[in-house]
């Protein structure tokens, strides 16, 4: 039965130094290049029905160097909007607002948990009505994939906290007896 395949871009300055990055376009380091070359050693030259990608500079040559030819760009892959929070880390919001939380609190001027979790339902809806046609492969961010992950299995977009993703990285989705959808792998690295 046919999988989909999330791919989370190389390494990229901010993803290392841990600033939210959502609309800003910025590329892979020399690290985050490599990592997708590795990506695609890993999917060992595996055929895709098709492959949805974000529109940003980071998801595009993750793909590219991964030996992966983009079928599909779309705003709907693009990572969580962070609004005020773009290019700010977690302990310096959490230094003015202790208790924030993006998983329940979302980003002011940006996106809640459930208006990221409601576009990605419908790229998964998507993908899973192209899987008749083989594999399907998803190239995007860290928190937006993680939420893909938990709402594939019946779960809540805040449960997407649960799942840590690492930038270079595949996991895959599935079917258990054919039709329960379950998380194949999660975070597999991609390093030789």
């Amino acid at each position: 039965m046919a999988e989909i395949v999330l791919v989370r871009h190389g390494q990229t300055e901010w993803s290392a130094n841990g600033r939210h990055t959502s609309y800003t376009d910025i590329d892979l380091t020399p690290a985050g290049v490599e990592q997708a070359r590795q990506v695609g050693a890993r999917l060992g030259g595996r055929v895709f029905a098709a492959v949805l990608a974000s529109p940003r500079l980071r998801a595009q040559r993750t793909a590219e160097l991964a030996g992966l030819r983009v079928t599909e760009t779309t705003e709907d892959l693009a990572e969580w909007n962070y609004g005020e929070y773009e290019g700010v880390t977690t302990s310096d919001i959490r230094r003015t607002r202790p208790d924030w939380w993006l998983w329940t609190h979302g980003c002011p001027g940006g996106e809640s948990p459930e208006q990221v979790g409601a576009r990605l339902d419908g790229v998964l809806a998507k993908a899973r009505s192209l899987l008749e046609q083989g594999d399907v492969a998803l190239v995007g961010h860290g928190h937006c994939l993680r939420v893909t992950g938990a709402r594939w299995i019946g779960l809540a977009p805040r449960h997407g906290a649960g799942l840590r993703l690492d930038t270079g990285t595949v996991s895959t989705l599935a079917f258990e007896h054919g039709v329960d959808p379950v998380i194949g792998t999660w975070n597999a690295p991609c390093t030789a």
